[in-house]
């Protein structure tokens, strides 16, 4: 019996929005005999408070979370339209206007189609809607830009323009494990493991993994705790009293600091994660090793951060192809 309505429903799929489907299957249920109720209709807010906490559940960060809702509720309040009855032509209208009146790169536009390609799948899988109305939007091209990475001289100019032991230590370890701003700042000084040189960081998800550090670092470090004279837990903390742990916005703007001082352009954390990629890849190490130390679940996550020098792939030609 399923089959048949299951058969019929896909007869109408372009001809009734997913409201009528749904009407449509309600009655063909009751009138061929099976009573199963559908889902009872809740509003748009109800749908928007349960999707994010199926993303809370995954492992989403707080910001991500926020992000999705005001996405979510900006997109409804546009349309003025209850979810089961928002259509592709709908969407597609908001993104256009969306990208026109804010004048938005064609990755922000994208980077919206993609939560809502998730928000109302989670709404097909729930089955709230029968179809998806953002199956036909694909994905937004964009042209590929090459991200800029440290160079060893620009990282040795930072170094020199450091005037305490705390911001070398920083710049070091920033450099050589590639971890995130967010997990540099949460990190207490018994995390380090200094006979190993590694330390296990809190990523994205609130998954932890092992990331490792250099000799250098080892040393910079030791250094810096040596001389701290306060009693806070935190790896790296104010340099004045009340010697508070660090927050991403004080590394951020010291670090811009430093690089004005240095004469380099664009100084910032994310900066040291995707140098690290790239020379990573670089001198040899296979992709899926470089994944596993920067934390990405997916392998195109690290494709993005990594830059391949042109020089190196000329070397590589002459090398396999002649």
């Amino acid at each position: 019996m399923n089959s048949i309505i299951d058969e019929i429903i896909q007869e109408m799929l372009k001809v009734l929005d997913n409201s009528q489907l749904i009407q449509l299957k309600q009655v063909l249920k009751e009138k061929l005999g099976n009573n199963t109720q559908s889902n009872i209709k809740k509003n748009n807010e109800s749908y928007i408070s349960d999707y994010l906490a199926a993303k809370q559940v995954e492992g989403c960060s707080k910001k991500t979370i926020d992000y999705y809702q005001a996405t979510l509720k900006m997109m409804f309040s546009h349309l003025k339209k209850h979810a089961q009855k928002i259509t592709t032509e709908d969407l597609r209208e908001y993104l256009g206007t969306y990208q026109q009146s804010r004048n938005s790169s064609r990755v922000t536009i994208d980077n919206i189609r993609r939560i809502f390609s998730s928000f109302f799948s989670w709404l097909e899988d729930e089955d709230i809607i029968i179809k998806s109305p953002v199956r036909r939007i694909h994905k937004v091209k964009s042209s590929a830009k090459v991200k800029e990475t440290y160079s060893d001289e620009d990282l040795e100019k930072l170094r020199d323009n450091c005037r305490n032991n705390r911001d070398i230590a920083m710049i070091d370890l920033l450099a050589s494990t590639g971890m995130r701003i967010g997990e540099l700042v949460n990190l207490n000084q018994n995390d380090i493991n200094f006979d190993e040189r590694e330390c296990v960081v809190l990523g994205k998800g609130n998954k932890q993994r092992i990331v490792y550090f250099d000799a250098r670092s080892k040393i910079h470090l030791q250094n810096y705790l040596a001389k701290r004279k306060d009693t806070n837990s935190a790896l790296f903390v104010s340099l004045h009293s009340p010697y508070q742990r660090m927050s991403i916005n004080g590394i951020e703007n010291r670090l811009k600091s430093l690089g004005k001082k240095a004469g380099i352009g664009k100084v910032y954390p994310h900066k040291f994660r995707r140098t690290l990629a790239t020379n990573a890849i670089d001198k040899g190490m296979p992709i899926e090793q470089v994944q596993k130390l920067l934390g990405h679940e997916r392998i195109d996550t690290t494709l993005h951060y990594a830059m391949v020098k042109q020089s190196n792939v000329k070397i590589a030609h002459r090398r396999y192809i002649g």
